[in-house]
């Protein structure tokens, strides 16, 4: 660890990151701490007692936590653990959410039903966040939305309710970006008791688009009125990170290049972070569509996973999405189904336990496979290999497959489908194929360069297009390069002396 000396061996020390807004760039900025402390030596990892959120992840442990949190113990250069994020809550409806507890899900609550128990899940907070500083030197904390939301303050525990709890200093990002930063930050301060204003320690103006001078008079502004220091002003970073929510900029994305993927933007999406390898190919557009209008000729389809499968399957009945993919796999096009999207792809999906809304529902029929939803969540990681591929991907077979599983339902086979040109596509009967249609439970099946790279190969040579794949590398790898990116970007424009000296260490 250095010269440097942390004072408290029994306790780590602690920074937490809130923000002004949901998007404001505090996971963002919470990643890029970590991996700062862990490049001056110290063994850090990042802490969000509660996050909302539909990409998740499975420990080693197999148990589940948000993708953000995943991200900042990547950035850590610490393995994942549940305990670094002990309550996620995964929205099933507009009213309602899947609660999961250090890892472990509890069951479907409608928000009011969760509100009036939320307090109860402090003891579970309180456990994890002692167990990992028994862990490491450094506890990053992320808070959530906005810490001013006034009619949910009394009730808090994951802004600061748990600064107050834990007893830490605070930092409030704003972003500069989406305008009104001096609202956002003064407003917030303004809105905090006198209490939890003494906790902020300093402001962080995020994503500032050219000369940061220029910004000179804003600092100015902001220690004035909000009777605090400006700890940085980070500039606009174009790093590609694992997203945690809805607001991502990569759902804009309108662009088509010469082959272009084109994913469906289901209304509970999950686990959108399973295309990232393409989105390296200099070549290759990835757009999420919403809409048919939007589908346009894409070289390869992509049904992503979902949170609510039905609900998704019969969003995209309703707006003829369905109808859209059916005509494009009779065309020829490549359509590619991912845990849930693969369930969407059969001949049915029934829901006997109302794990979902009950009842049953007729898929796309692209594969000849029924679903039935389990009450028992699959969570476990992956090993293994593409067995068999038909089609286009006839070629690939034996190529490796690391990710992991995480679903409710339980996907075979129809009965007296052995002459239907089925096959198993991915190991341990995880997926199928048939033709030029490919389902499979696993999430990261593309992150390993060799076999995204062949995938689009393969199809943009049935196709006579010429498409270059040498920029990709492994996911891994790739995260690990922006990671240092992000790292970099902060440590020059951050004062982190005084991130360290409020943190109580000394250097």
């Amino acid at each position: 660890m250095g010269s440097e000396t942390l004072g408290n061996k029994h306790r780590a020390k602690v920074i937490m990151v809130q923000g002004t807004m949901s998007n404001a760039g505090k996971s963002v900025i919470a990643a890029g701490l970590c991996r700062i402390f862990s490049d001056d030596g110290y063994k850090v990892a990042p802490f969000k007692s509660q996050n909302m959120a539909l990409n998740s992840y499975i420990t080693s442990e197999g148990l589940e936590m948000g993708r953000a949190q995943v991200m900042q113990a990547e950035c850590a250069r610490i393995e994942p653990k549940a305990i670094m994020n002990p309550i996620l809550l995964k929205p099933t409806s507009d009213v309602g959410s899947q609660v999961i507890v250090n890892g472990q899900v509890i069951g479907n609550m409608k928000a009011m039903e969760y509100f009036r128990h939320k307090k109860d899940y402090v003891k579970d907070i309180m456990a994890a966040f002692d167990e990992l500083s028994e862990m490491v030197d450094i506890i990053v904390i992320e808070g959530a939305g906005s810490p001013v939301e006034m009619n949910l303050k009394k009730d808090d525990i994951v802004n600061m309710g748990l600064a107050q709890m834990l007893d830490v200093p605070v930092l409030l990002v704003g972003d500069i970006d989406r305008g009104g930063v001096f609202a956002q930050l003064l407003g917030t301060l303004d809105l905090f008791d006198e209490n939890e204003r003494e906790r902020v320690k300093g402001v962080i103006v995020n994503k500032f688009r050219g000369d940061a001078r220029l910004f000179d008079d804003g600092i100015k502004i902001l220690e004035e009125r909000g009777r605090t220091k400006v700890v940085g002003v980070v500039p606009y970073m174009k790093v590609k990170l694992d997203d945690e929510d809805s607001l991502s900029e990569r759902f804009d994305n309108k662009e088509v290049k010469a082959f272009d993927i084109a994913v469906l933007r289901l209304g509970h999406i999950s686990n959108f972070t399973d295309f990232d390898t393409f989105e390296q190919m200099e070549d290759v557009s990835v757009r999420y569509v919403f809409e048919v209008r939007d589908l346009g000729n894409p070289d390869m389809i992509i049904v992503p996973g979902s949170k609510n499968t039905i609900a998704d399957l019969r969003a995209i009945k309703e707006n003829g999405l369905a109808d859209a993919v059916v005509r494009k796999a009779s065309e020829g096009c490549c359509i590619f189904g991912i845990c849930g999207g693969y369930q969407m792809l059969g001949k049915e999906i029934s829901d006997p336990h109302g794990v979902e809304e009950g009842g049953s529902i007729e898929g796309l029929g692209l594969l000849p496979v029924t679903t039935v939803l389990k009450k028992e969540k699959v969570r476990t990681n992956y090993t293994g290999s593409v067995v068999g591929a038909t089609g286009v991907l006839a070629g690939i077979e034996g190529s490796a497959v690391k990710g992991y599983e995480i679903h409710m339902g339980k996907t075979e086979p129809c009965d007296g489908v052995n002459d239907s040109g089925l096959i198993e596509f991915t190991s341990a009967g995880t997926g199928y194929c048939q033709e030029n249609v490919y389902g499979t439970y696993i999430h990261g099946f593309f992150d390993k360069k060799e076999i995204a790279s062949e995938i689009v190969r393969k199809v943009a040579d049935s196709k006579g297009k010429k498409v270059s794949t040498e920029s990709v590398t492994d996911y891994e790898d790739f995260k690990d390069s922006q990671y240092d990116l992000l790292a970099k970007g902060l440590r020059e424009s951050l004062d982190m002396d005084y991130i360290y000296e409020i943190m109580g260490i000394k250097r």
